[in-house]
C-alpha cells in the first residue's frame, strides 16, 4: 500500500470531480497530474504535461488539435473572474460614473486576469479533459484506450 493515499491503486474510493480538476489530475483516474510541474508560476515549462498519465497511463494527446477548445473553456473561466471581481468591488467599493471607481475596477481586474493567468490555463486544459475523459472506476484493471486519430509528425506542430 502507497504511504500516500492520491497514488493508492487499490483504494476503492473515488475522488472528487471538482477536487480532481482543481488539482489538475487525470479525469480518467482522477489522481495522475496532468502537468509536469506542478508549479503554474513556473513560466518558462508551466503548461508542459505528462504525455501520459502517470498512474493509469491515459493519454492526454487525444487528436490532433485536441487543446484548440481549451480557448474557449479559458475564455469562460476570464469572464467569470471578471463578474466576480466587479461584484465584489461593487460591494466592497462601489461603483459611480461619477468619479473613476470604475477605471480603477478595470485596471485592477486586468491585473488580476494577467496574475491568474497561468493557473486559468492549466485550469481550462484540466476541465477540457473531463468533457472528453471520464472517470474509469475499474481504470487500476482495465488499460487505457489508445488515441484514435493522432498524428505523430504534427505532434508539437503548432
Amino acid at each position: 500500500m502507497c504511504a500516500d493515499r492520491s497514488h493508492d491503486h487499490g483504494s476503492a474510493h473515488k475522488p472528487s470531480l471538482i477536487i480532481s480538476i482543481l488539482r489538475n489530475r487525470c479525469s480518467r483516474c482522477r489522481r495522475g497530474h496532468l502537468f509536469v510541474d506542478g508549479n503554474a508560476y513556473h513560466l518558462k515549462r508551466f503548461m508542459q504535461m505528462n504525455e501520459t498519465c502517470p498512474v493509469c497511463g491515459q493519454p492526454f494527446e487525444i487528436e490532433v488539435g485536441f487543446w484548440y477548445g481549451t480557448g474557449f473553456v479559458s475564455y469562460a473561466l476570464a469572464v467569470a473572474v471578471s463578474v466576480a471581481s466587479f461584484i465584489a468591488w461593487k460591494v466592497l467599493i462601489g461603483m459611480s460614473l461619477h468619479d473613476n471607481r470604475l477605471f480603477w475596477w478595470m485596471g485592477v481586474n486586468g491585473l488580476l486576469l494577467l496574475v491568474l493567468q497561468p493557473p486559468l490555463m492549466r485550469l481550462s486544459r484540466t476541465i477540457w479533459l473531463n468533457f472528453f475523459v471520464w472517470y474509469d472506476r475499474d481504470w487500476a484493471a482495465k488499460a487505457a484506450q489508445s488515441p484514435e486519430r493522432t498524428n505523430l509528425a504534427l505532434k508539437n506542430d503548432w
